[in-house]
């Protein structure tokens, strides 16, 4: 029998909290999930930071991995007797769906930001290169690795299979709203999947959901709206994100000017020289990274061991509210007071800026462009989901941004009371008033 069609000689399966079961029946399917580079995603947390805030959100990326393949897998099931659908699809979807966050850093995109790098691209490189990954790709048939990276590319020439990962209601954002919700501890995130599932109708090049749907897609979309501002965005967390970058800014900085470290970052040496092979990217996970940030706090350094030591230990920014675009004069009198007070503006003091575009109609060469969520309707014609539903007409097309600044309270209230810039810091500070804490509680 071909490897490609190659069964267990008895099912495997995953025992999960959201789909209660992952089932695994395929040879290559179970043989990928064995490989030294799907398994380094146990060291990988879904959420990077966000467990300083939740303290539930401990899941990896491996957890999120194995859900997305079982979405797909049962996605597919239902297409099986579907004319539309083509079988000879199946694995490399299986295949996509499982592997499709494998290029994953450690704390995932706050360390992109820092040294400019694209998990895709990555994730693309462990499939194409000399991995363990590629060689059983390749196993199924010469060529079989680029149809995988494809579909992670969204380049792959059945757009159907594409859209099945990557999309507005894609198996990827129905597993990871679901999962972040159960390990958070909130509720936002819970829809009915098993409805817009057993309503998922496959076309040429897209999935549609059929109109007696919409009210559970309409709960899907509203999901996806709470999450990213009750979790995904919440300023405790991109308190700690804040760190996190200030850390690794100030190491690279330490390096490039021939700063004696006590532990040597051997591990980030070609990120912070910007050539990162993928030997050495795969090395580097989350298990590593916490190990320097532990050690770093002993370096003589005061700004990197003060930055490691409050990441370690959640001593977090304070923060404000701050529209960098309305107030840029006081951006600017609040960094030459905090450089007037010792405290380095560059690692002290920073505007970080969230948006969202919880769900967007088709907007044809725009930047990233999206393909809308279409509604099978009676007479078997597509109806564009806004033109049909009231609740996401009114959300469509808008993006929601939020500023705040972040500043160590704990710095600027040891400045003595005569230091002349500590009562004008505390007026832009608003901390006459109560201030909105990142220590204590995570709301």
């Amino acid at each position: 029998m071909p490897y490609k069609d190659e069964k267990l000689h008895e099912e495997k399966v995953f025992k999960d909290p959201v789909h209660r079961y992952v089932h695994v029946n395929d040879r290559v399917i179970w043989d990928l999930i064995a490989t030294p580079e799907f398994q380094r995603l146990r060291r990988i947390k879904q959420l990077g930071t966000t467990y300083l805030t939740f303290h539930g959100a401990e899941h990896s990326r491996f957890h999120h991995s194995l859900g997305v393949y079982e979405i797909i897998r049962r996605i597919l099931e239902n297409f099986a007797d579907s004319p539309r659908w083509d079988p000879g699809e199946r694995l490399v979807s299986l295949c996509a769906a499982l592997l499709h966050d494998l290029g994953h850093g450690p704390f995932s995109h706050s360390f992109e930001k820092v040294f400019k790098l694209d998990h895709e691209q990555f994730t693309q490189a462990i499939i194409l290169g000399d991995t363990d990954v590629h060689h059983i790709l390749e196993q199924v048939e010469p060529g079989f690795s680029q149809k995988v990276a494809d579909v992670i590319d969204k380049t792959y020439e059945d757009k159907l299979v594409v859209s099945l990962i990557s999309s507005q209601i894609d198996a990827d954002r129905m597993d990871y709203l679901q999962r972040d919700a159960y390990f958070t501890g909130v509720s936002y995130g819970h829809f009915d999947m098993e409805r817009i599932l057993r309503l998922m109708r496959p076309l040429e090049d897209q999935v549609v959901i059929k109109s007696t749907g919409m009210h559970a897609v309409e709960d899907y979309i509203m999901s996806r709206y709470q999450m990213y501002w009750q979790v995904y965005f919440h300023p405790v967390t991109r308190s700690a994100e804040v760190i996190l970058s200030k850390i690794l800014h100030r190491a690279k900085y330490l390096y490039e000017n021939d700063y004696t470290f006590k532990l040597k970052p051997i591990h980030f040496v070609s990120f912070f020289n910007e050539s990162v092979g993928l030997r050495d990217y795969l090395k580097l996970d989350e298990t590593v990274v916490m190990y320097y940030f532990q050690l770093w706090q002993e370096e003589d350094d005061p700004i990197l061991s003060d930055l490691c030591e409050r990441f370690v230990n959640r001593h977090l920014f304070k923060y404000i509210e701050f529209n960098p675009n309305e107030q840029m004069n006081e951006w600017n009198e609040l960094t030459q007071l905090f450089r007037e007070a010792g405290m380095d503006p560059d690692y002290y003091l920073e505007v970080d800026s969230s948006s969202d575009l919880p769900y967007d109609f088709y907007r044809p060469g725009e930047e990233e462009e999206r393909l809308p969520i279409h509604l099978l309707m009676p007479d078997a014609s597509l109806v564009e989901l806004s033109r049909h539903s009231d609740i996401v007409e009114a959300i469509s097309g808008k993006k929601r941004t939020d500023h705040k600044l972040y500043y160590p309270a704990d710095l600027v209230k040891k400045l003595s009371d005569d230091h002349p810039a500590k009562r004008r810091i505390a007026e832009l500070l608003h901390l006459k008033q109560p201030y909105k804490g990142a220590n204590n509680h995570a709301d």
